[in-house]
């Protein structure tokens, strides 16, 4: 369905986004300095791969229709100095941990998208950041400049393009050289650090759910006809938000023998509430790219909104080729998320719907500090279940951020982490993360519900 007086589809091009509004763009004081850092970046090699994108799109579009269950999580922003071996085989054994866990309670395959290898971009509320009488650009990201609060770091700085690119590819070198290398075998869960699990009441179950993970693994196996975790195909996928437009359009390009523009940045990019507008740059560029896309979905949205989404950037209703993350946050996702799939089943959308369950529980504590509680966080996600079942649909995945690190940026869990450890361990410049343990348990209680609601 065409919405009255939306716009008439004009050709498309990697620069085509240029003629719409493009909101949180950073401001560069030098555009030739930036012409000359996107015109050396067209020029380097591909991050990800053609095949590897359409390979993603197949499994979304499973995951469209419940044969398959999206795991997507990593950082709020990568920072470059968090580049290490340490950090990324962190994030990777917490990704691979969850996804064991999800196998249970989904008894299906699960798609495991991480946030990393170019998350370096943040929108920001605010242009402008102000402290005391000093007036600052605001931290936009590594990929446009510091968070120190000078003039000098808070510069946007075209070169940090080149240096957020070769993070990029140091990140994902290593992650297939890890998952090549064996480090994704899935057939070891006796390796899970569950030390925390003597602090939560429901340590019996997880223990027993952690010793049927094999005879699970084994059963997928036996559905699938081949060993889980084979390293002849890619294990883990990219996906980051397409924000920097400039950057975005400089790693687009054409492939041998398929047809079409891929992003080959990443696997899977998506676009964020403050910058989803149908009419806007970010939808603009989406909608020319072979990738599977994602846009965030907040409280506000209109019906008309789904339907422009939909005929921008999923035409011809091709499963696999949009994915909805929704973020409403547990008081209002009842709500909302009713009106989100009576609004796609109208538009007769094939859509896969992802919960991220961070963006909509933000809270600031009495010092100014931002956290989520794992309460809220588990409780979104668990109304999501069931909102969908009950209106007839599998709820596709779910979306969090998170990190593999000891951190004290998110309060609750086993441990009972209160707003008085937060200052312990806070790492984020941006939005604050489940640490290993929080991740880790919330896989249990999803699979928990999943495994409940399937008998």
């Amino acid at each position: 369905m065409v919405t009255e007086g939306a716009p008439a589809v004009s050709p498309w091009s990697p620069e085509s986004w240029r003629r719409r509004v493009a909101l949180q763009q950073p401001a560069y004081p030098d555009p030739a300095a930036l012409d000359r850092a996107l015109s050396e970046l067209r020029q380097l090699p591909p991050l990800v791969t053609s095949w590897e994108i359409v390979s993603l799109r197949e499994q979304m579009a499973e995951a469209a229709v419940g044969r398959r269950f999206v795991l997507q999580g990593g950082d709020c922003a990568e920072r470059f100095v968090d580049c290490t071996s340490p950090r990324i085989t962190n994030m990777l054994k917490v990704l691979l941990q969850m996804s064991l866990v999800l196998v249970v309670g989904a008894q299906r395959p699960v798609v495991r998208i991480g946030r990393f290898g170019g998350q370096y971009a943040k929108p920001r509320s605010s242009d402008s950041e102000t402290r005391g009488d000093v007036t600052l650009p605001s931290y936009r990201g590594d990929l446009v400049n510091d968070p120190a609060f000078s003039a000098a770091a808070r510069t946007p700085d075209p070169q940090r393009l080149l240096r957020g690119y070769e993070r990029g590819a140091l990140t994902l070198n290593f992650i297939r050289a890890l998952v090549k290398g064996g480090f994704a075998d899935l057939h070891h869960p006796e390796y899970f650090d569950l030390d925390w699990v003597r602090h939560s009441p429901l340590a019996d179950e997880y223990h027993r759910m952690v010793a049927t993970i094999g005879d699970s693994l084994r059963f997928m196996e036996n559905v699938l006809g081949v060993r889980a975790g084979e390293t002849d195909r890619i294990d883990f996928f990219t996906a980051h938000e397409a924000l920097h437009l400039g950057y975005e359009e400089a790693q687009t390009r054409r492939v041998p023998r398929r047809p079409g523009w891929f992003n080959l940045s990443t696997h899977f990019p998506w676009t964020g509430r403050r910058t989803n507008d149908p009419a806007g740059a970010h939808i603009e560029y989406l909608r020319g790219i072979e990738n599977p896309v994602g846009v965030k979905v907040g409280p506000g949205f209109t019906r008309e909104h789904v339907a422009r989404w939909l005929e921008v950037l999923d035409p011809r209703r091709q499963a696999g080729k949009l994915t909805l993350v929704h973020r409403f946050g547990a008081g209002r996702i009842a709500e909302e998320l009713p009106r989100l799939i009576d609004a796609v089943r109208v538009e007769g959308g094939v859509v896969a719907l992802v919960c991220d369950a961070m963006h909509g529980n933000t809270r600031v504590t009495s010092t100014g500090v931002k956290t989520r509680r794992l309460e809220d966080v588990y409780s979104e996600v668990e109304q999501a279940f069931d909102i969908c079942q009950a209106m007839g649909r599998q709820l596709g995945g779910v979306h969090f951020e998170l990190t593999g690190e000891d951190v004290t940026e998110c309060v609750g869990g086993a441990r009972g982490a209160s707003e008085a450890d937060l200052d312990r361990a806070y790492e984020s410049e941006v939005d604050p993360r489940l640490n290993y343990e929080q991740s880790l348990e919330l896989a249990f209680l999803i699979a928990r519900k999943m495994r409940n609601a399937g008998r």
